[in-house]
């Protein structure tokens, strides 16, 4: 009897999807603090794109780096994999943080999620509205059309805390004035952070460790539908809107079939079905640790995590240091 896409994805992928985020992690730690966000992301994307090439999938970029014009790999609509095996829509971001990489600052990741062909929602390279909360709370407490007041009001309600007792994450952007003057007038605390809003959104998942009940703001429709991948594996609540500048950006979105510009997406509308999500820590942070460089193995932390069986893995790798394989810096360039 043939494999069901479920038990395909299940075999082929929940462990092996990981290679792909390890590969790309090691390969932009090595620009960790180098100030050089493109060839961080450069190195992340070759690599992820090498691993992901030999997996027994059929897959298609739905979210990647951008359209097919403007990256020279892991855009849009590109076909990976060996072409045997299920097929699968991918989100990835090869290096979440590209900035706070460069940086060496907490929270940067390289990224993927893998779901059930026709399951990840499908956006061009524009920004997303998104407001997201963890799991225990009444379906509907999140909306991006209530006022975040309102929103936060609500979620103090069922803590059963006052809101001076809640406590949100919002990255720090001009864009997010006012949002911010609205959140301190509830009493509720913030959390800035200069990137990292996939990370930022999977703390909302564990209150009591992370410290972060919401999270609400603009950043990329990319990292939405990721986090929004995350969430379904860990449970949560979310919402995402998609945000246009000008008429190029719209045209954009309605080449690939999008025509309500103004539709508030659901997390089961961005991220349906089995899916499978994972992240590999680039720089240290809260949510993973960071690569580590040894004299003969190169250490790795990873979540993967599946829908469908609510599985969550973290897994620590030791790799033996193969430069060739992990994608070493050039040798004029290597300390």
């Amino acid at each position: 009897m043939p494999a069901r896409v479920e038990d395909s994805l299940d075999r082929v992928l929940t462990i092996e999807i990981v290679r792909a985020t390890e590969r790309a992690a090691v390969a932009a730690a090595r620009f960790r603090g180098r100030g050089d966000e493109v060839r961080a992301d450069q190195a992340a994307a070759d690599a992820m794109r090498q691993e992901l090439n030999t997996l027994q999938i059929s897959g298609t970029l739905v979210v990647g780096e951008g359209e097919r014009d403007d990256v020279p790999m892991l855009y849009i609509g590109e076909r990976v994999g060996t072409g045997k095996g299920p097929n699968v829509d991918i989100a990835l971001d090869p290096l979440e943080g590209t900035t706070i990489c460069a940086k060496d600052l907490p929270n940067s990741l390289a990224v993927i999620a893998v779901a059930e062909k026709g399951s990840l929602l499908k956006t061009p390279d524009v920004y997303m509205d998104k407001i997201a909360v963890g799991p225990g709370y009444p379906d509907g407490i999140v909306d991006l059309d209530r006022p975040v007041e309102d929103v936060i009001a609500d979620l103090a309600r069922e803590k059963g805390v006052r809101p001076r007792e809640i406590a949100t994450c919002v990255m720090d952007r001009p864009r997010h004035t006012a949002l911010i003057e609205s959140i301190r007038k509830t009493g509720a605390s913030i959390r800035l952070i200069g990137d990292g809003d996939v990370a930022g959104v999977i703390h909302t998942t564990d209150p009591d460790e992370t410290g972060i009940d919401l999270y609400v703001g603009i950043g990329g429709a990319r990292e939405g539908v990721l986090a929004a991948a995350a969430l379904r594996c860990m449970g949560g609540q979310m919402q995402g809107r998609l945000l246009f500048r000008n008429d190029e950006e719209r045209g954009r979105a309605k080449t690939i079939g999008i025509t309500d510009l103004n539709r508030a997406y659901s997390i089961e509308e961005m991220a349906a079905g089995d899916v499978i999500f994972a992240a590999t820590g680039v720089t240290d942070g809260s949510l993973l640790s960071g690569v580590r460089f040894r004299r003969s193995t190169i250490h790795t932390e990873t979540l993967v995590m599946r829908s469908a069986s609510q599985t969550i893995r973290r897994l620590k790798s030791a790799h033996h240091a193969d430069a060739e394989k992990f994608g070493a810096l050039d040798a004029d360039e290597d300390d």
